[in-house]
Order: C-alpha cells, then sequence, then structure tokens
C-alpha cells in the first residue's frame, strides 16, 4: 500500500481547499490543491496523477509546508529581485557617452566591443553576449550603410532620387 504524506496541521482541511479555490496564482493553486488533496487522506501517487506534478516534488511541497506553514506555499521566483546590473547608472551613462560619440577608427559600436569597453571599466572578463544586451536595452540599433554596387554610376543615382 503507497505511503501517505502526513501535514502538519497549519492550516486545516477547510482552510486549504478555501485558499486552493480562491488563489489567483497558478503555481500557488497548485500548491494548495496538492495539500488539500494530502490533507484529504489522498496518496502521493493519486496526487501526482491529479496534478501532473512528480512524487518527489509532491513531497518537497508538503515538506515545505510542514517546516515554514503558509510562508511555503507558492512561487518563491517572484521574490527573487535576480542579479545586480554589470554597469551601475554612472557606468551605463559613461557607456552611452562612449557610444553617442564620433565613430573613430576602430568603427561603430557593437555587442563585441560594448563587452570590451565593459571589461575595461569592471578590470574583469565581459562576455559579449552581455555587450549585446546593453546594447538592446540602450535601444541602440547598428546603423551601417548599405553598400553600393561597384558597377553604379553616382550620377544616375543622384538623378533617380531627385524624382
Amino acid at each position: 500500500m503507497p505511503k501517505r504524506l502526513t501535514l502538519v496541521c497549519h492550516l486545516s482541511h477547510e482552510d486549504l481547499h478555501q485558499r486552493y479555490r480562491q488563489a489567483t496564482d497558478s503555481v500557488e493553486r497548485t500548491h494548495y490543491q496538492i495539500l488539500w488533496l494530502l490533507a484529504s487522506g489522498k496518496t502521493t501517487q493519486q496526487v501526482a496523477d491529479v496534478t501532473g506534478y512528480s512524487l518527489r516534488w509532491i513531497r518537497v511541497i508538503a515538506n515545505r509546508y510542514n517546516q515554514q506553514g503558509e510562508a511555503g506555499v507558492g512561487d518563491g521566483r517572484h521574490h527573487n529581485s535576480g542579479a545586480e546590473a554589470l554597469l551601475d547608472e554612472v557606468q551605463q551613462a559613461q557607456l552611452q557617452q562612449a557610444i553617442a560619440a564620433p565613430v573613430t577608427e576602430s568603427g561603430l559600436y557593437n555587442g563585441r566591443k560594448v563587452a570590451e569597453w565593459m571589461s575595461r571599466v569592471l578590470e574583469r572578463r565581459v562576455a559579449p553576449q552581455r555587450g549585446w544586451e546593453y546594447l538592446k536595452a540602450m535601444e541602440y540599433r547598428l546603423r551601417v550603410p548599405r553598400p553600393a554596387h561597384i558597377q553604379s554610376d553616382p550620377k544616375e543615382q543622384a538623378e533617380w532620387k531627385k524624382n
């Protein structure tokens, strides 16, 4: 016979059902559904069949609820602000000034060049992808004129543009 998980009685069976029905966040709703089903006496396999969660994850949710109570229910990613930005506001302003400066012999800035600039400022290696992400965040677009055809006649093109 499958083993049943026992829950610490932080909330009553009816409270778990009510929280499950009233939850607006989908992850929180599913967690309360799992807890409500376990409190109803369902086995972990039956709960897994109903919710689609794995047996291991159902045990993790139940253990988190047993240890933390209501605070352990729901998606902890909502409270994770993520890593700090590589460049602070002053450094971002300096980068914007460097990009806005007249083009030197090295050409226009691209992701690789921005990453090299960031590497010099931060004194550590920065991947080219980070440079591209900063260019996109600053809404910078690489504008390079289209190459002219070798056999094109500049006079003829100028006449065509006038019309």
